[in-house]
């Protein structure tokens, strides 16, 4: 359906089924700033602490390293290190917390504190070749490298503005002192480092802007999908379970008459039943129907009316059943196995080809 069709406002349904699947949005870019925002703020906050420890560690450690002796001893070495380790707890961990705690904020911000586990589900459509070339040479990719170039050109340029000026007053520091120095060095960077996050800012609040927008054209349905959707849910119980009954039963009707076009019937041999095609507008077998106990009974009914290949495979046929929908390809996983199958299936029918000939 074309996508002009779809010009009504998606319902709280929609939303909350596109949340399960883990459809948001959400920006990569303004997560990242703001991070960087807060690792900034948290070294401007415990930066002196950071190099008074830094430099109380150096000169402890530049203390023990000129009495060889007492470094060399496995109690020296272990005292080093953990004057190292020590150090690095009280002026790392600080920084790295705050930013840790900033990131799980901004993700909270965006997308709610709803967790959902849809997006984890293993999915072999999203491992498609073919969609995967879409999205990755389609309309999205312009965006994207704009995005990129922008934020380059407009950080890059940024700095620069901040630092030429800065660069003529270089021959004025001659003869300052170490300390004085880092100071003025230590400022600088600072007003750099402020100038630049405020221009990536920027850059990710466009960007989230345009995810929010992209994802809200994606929810968009049409007035058909809108009437069916508040028709169904304003329907008594016993209706919608009976409409389900239906939407079950010719679900089922439509993998039976599949069943016949199969290339092969893998079975447990009783319990399951999985029916396999091979064609070549997929580059792996497809699963065209599935079942078990009475459904496994009737898929190898209709198998052996037709003549399709039924091979008892027990741990395949589980694997098959628990692992792979109907219409989704087999997973990598269970290529070797499901070739061997095949192979074999194509020699019998080779065999009774060439006998019935003769």
């Amino acid at each position: 359906m074309a996508n002009d069709d779809r010009t009504e406002k998606p319902t709280a349904k929609r939303r909350d089924d596109a949340r399960k699947k883990g459809q948001v949005a959400k920006s990569a870019d303004l997560s990242g700033a703001l991070v960087l925002v807060g690792g900034l703020i948290a070294l401007t906050a415990v930066g002196p602490a950071i190099v008074n420890g830094a430099g109380a560690a150096m000169t402890t450690a530049f203390g023990q390293i000129a009495s060889p002796n007492a470094v060399s001893s496995g109690a020296g070495l272990h005292g080093l290190m953990m004057l190292v380790l020590h150090t690095m707890l009280r002026t790392v961990a600080p920084v790295a917390a705050i930013c840790v705690a900033v990131a799980v904020i901004a993700n909270v911000a965006q997308v709610g504190l709803r967790p959902r586990l849809g997006a984890l589900t293993p999915d072999v459509k999203r491992v498609n070749p073919v969609s995967g070339f879409k999205n990755v040479f389609g309309p999205r990719i312009f965006f994207e490298s704009g995005k990129a170039i922008a934020k380059v050109a407009v950080v890059g340029a940024v700095v620069a503005m901040a630092l030429i000026p800065d660069l003529t007053h270089l021959g004025a520091s001659v003869g300052t002192t170490p300390g004085a120095l880092g100071s003025m060095i230590g400022s600088g960077v600072r007003g750099i480092a402020i100038r630049a996050l405020a221009a990536y800012l920027v850059i990710a609040l466009v960007d989230f802007a345009w995810q929010r927008r992209r994802h809200e054209k994606s929810l968009k349905m049409t007035k058909q999908e809108v009437r069916e959707e508040h028709k169904s849910h304003n329907l008594p119980p016993e209706v919608r379970s009976a409409l389900r009954r239906r939407q079950i039963q010719a679900s089922r009707a439509r993998m039976m008459a599949a069943v016949p076009d199969a290339d092969v019937v893998v079975t447990n041999p009783t319990h399951y039943a999985v029916a396999l095609q091979y064609s070549g507008d997929h580059p792996a077998p497809v699963v065209v129907a599935k079942g078990k106990d009475l459904i496994a009974a009737q898929i190898r009914t209709i198998a052996t009316e037709n003549n399709v290949a039924i091979v008892p495979d027990p741990p395949l046929a589980r694997e098959l059943h628990r692992t792979v929908e109907v219409g989704q390809m087999i997973p990598a996983e269970l290529y070797a196995a499901v070739a061997q199958l095949l192979a074999f299936v194509y020699r019998m029918a080779a065999r009774r080809k060439k006998a019935g000939w003769s």
